[in-house]
């Protein structure tokens, strides 16, 4: 207990640090190269007017507001993140919008949410940070209605998407204490197995778990390229700690890693991914 009490302090600290504020500050680019997945996620989860739905690691809003805009008034989303930038950004987002929408800045594994709410659970990206994630997906079991279903988009390997190694390969040279992508820990690749999946999924109490390969288009201006790979990721996070000079030839080095995928003014890759539905 007291090690997963550990990593969610610095799941919490991470995310209301540094890289809370990267995805607050790149809001408007990540909403458009993930907007697919939100696409996705929202057909998949096919809310009806009236409905409760709890969308977890709901980051800036965008998912949230999205499907509280078909919910009607009777019905209403809430977001939950563990980011203390991302959810001030999210209600700030949603100030000015006539839609049933709140959030809530906790922790999703061990929030006191009420039994029996929500009819439906999703989240885009948001369940692979869990240090316990059985103890996560068992909470979000109570939260669910007896009917409630759960819909959720995560990574497939890192094989599978290699534009997401693609800095961290090319910068290695130069940053030999990278972080390791490690199975079963937490963060983007950590259900990258479906069988794991599946076993955290029905030991949490979930039933029916069906879990299938999507791969989905996905762009960005090359304009915010640079950008991007120097905000997030293991390079992006080590990037403050060197100096000036290493710093240039990192970023020369990695751009130019990424010149397979640059098409003219956008930048292009494929995403491999699951999608997860079960049934409570």
């Amino acid at each position: 207990m007291d090690s997963a009490r550990r990593s969610g302090d610095e799941q919490a600290a991470r995310w209301s640090g540094p890289a809370g504020h990267a995805w607050v500050e790149a809001q408007g680019v990540l909403d458009g190269m993930l907007k697919p997945f939100e696409d996705l996620l929202v057909e998949a989860v096919s809310v009806e007017p009236g409905e409760r739905v709890l969308d977890v690691g709901c980051g800036t809003g965008g998912t949230t507001l999205t499907v509280a805009e078909r919910l009607g008034p009777s019905g209403g989303c809430v977001g939950i993140d563990i980011s203390e930038p991302m959810i001030t950004a999210a209600r700030a987002r949603v100030e000015q919008a006539d839609v049933p929408v709140s959030f809530i800045r906790a922790d999703a594994q061990d929030h006191a949410f009420e039994p029996g709410t929500f009819d439906a659970v999703m989240s885009r990206f948001g369940v692979m940070f869990f240090e316990d994630p059985v103890r996560a997906f068992s909470n979000l079991r109570r939260a669910a209605t007896d009917e409630g279903r759960l819909r959720f988009v995560t990574w497939r390997g890192p094989a599978e998407n290699p534009f997401m190694t693609t800095a961290e390969r090319a910068a290695a040279p130069f940053l030999p204490d990278l972080p390791a992508r490690r199975p079963d820990e937490p963060g983007q690749f950590a259900f990258a197995d479906p069988d794991r999946i599946q076993l955290v999924l029905t030991q949490g109490g979930w039933t029916g778990v069906d879990v299938r390969p999507v791969d989905v288009a996905c762009a960005l201006s090359e304009k915010e390229l640079v950008g991007y790979f120097t905000r997030f990721g293991p390079v992006g996070a080590t990037l403050p700690e060197v100096d000036e000079r290493t710093r240039a030839r990192i970023i020369d080095t990695v751009r130019a890693a990424f010149d397979s995928y640059v098409q003219g003014a956008e930048v292009r890759f494929t995403a491999a991914c699951w999608m997860v539905g079960a049934r409570a």
